[in-house]
């Protein structure tokens, strides 16, 4: 008999199976506002399960214990200005990061282990390595708490513009300003093997290799084996389902 758990992770493979992106090619759906809202925050330090999520989200009813509990990081005005987050979310989101990272910064093994709860199922340590570099703005081994909410500020608030650009970074893996197969092909296997053998309908092992090819052949406007950022942004752009996706998680906190 399967246990809750599993019956959640299968629940969250297959919601994320039925969602849309450039990447995957995935056909549109209208996806579960909640579901998707509950997931994506548990992937916010203070919002994770335990007693620092109770704690974080009573603090977040009560605006006089903020005041006085919350940690207030150093610059927190030019971090207003630098993304689309307030004062008091700013300082909920800091106290939830030093409350699973001490030392105010994380490195890439403890982003693997946090990002490994939320898929049991497979092996998400080589997406989340590459997710780390994407957040990873100074590449230096570390993600601080100003790297982490400029990243998640333009993943949640940004512009349509914004949110494409901070993708294709995702995908350009040496950062060289185009994407290929190769990289393509190594963020599509990573992805497989974080979903893991749990996702419905069953994968199929050409699916990576398919999945490429349909995003070079509407991509890839000039045939020349890469794509620019130029290319990426003009057909996402012009994709409706894709610009429903990029408003996914619009006003999530």
């Amino acid at each position: 008999m399967k246990s809750r758990s599993q019956d959640q992770s299968l629940s969250d493979s297959r919601e994320l199976d039925r969602s849309y992106d450039p990447l995957t090619g995935n056909p549109p759906s209208k996806p579960n506002k909640k579901t998707i809202k509950q997931r994506f925050l548990k992937l916010l330090p203070c919002y994770r399960s335990g007693s620092s999520s109770s704690s974080c989200q009573k603090s977040s009813s009560d605006d006089a214990e903020l005041t006085t509990t919350c940690y207030r990081p150093e610059g927190l005005d030019r971090l207003v200005e630098q993304t689309s987050f307030n004062k008091k979310e700013l300082q909920v989101l800091y106290r939830g990061f030093k409350n699973e990272c001490p030392s105010g910064v994380v490195n890439e093994e403890t982003f693997k282990n946090i990002y490994s709860q939320f898929f049991p199922q497979g092996d998400s340590s080589m997406y989340a390595h590459f997710l780390f570099e994407a957040f990873d703005t100074n590449n230096n081994g570390s993600v601080s708490f100003e790297d982490f909410v400029i990243s998640l500020s333009i993943i949640l608030r940004g512009s349509i513009t914004d949110k494409l650009n901070w993708a294709f970074n995702l995908y350009d893996l040496n950062k060289d300003g185009c994407i290929t197969r190769e990289e393509m092909t190594a963020i599509m296997h990573s992805i497989y093997d974080m979903m893991g053998k749990y996702t419905y309908p069953n994968m199929r092992d050409n699916a990576p290799k398919d999945h490429v090819d349909n995003f070079f052949q509407k991509m890839d406007k000039n045939n020349d084996g890469v794509v620019t950022i130029e290319e990426f942004l003009e057909t996402c752009q012009k994709d409706e389902n894709i610009m429903q996706s990029m408003h996914m998680f619009d006003n999530v906190i």
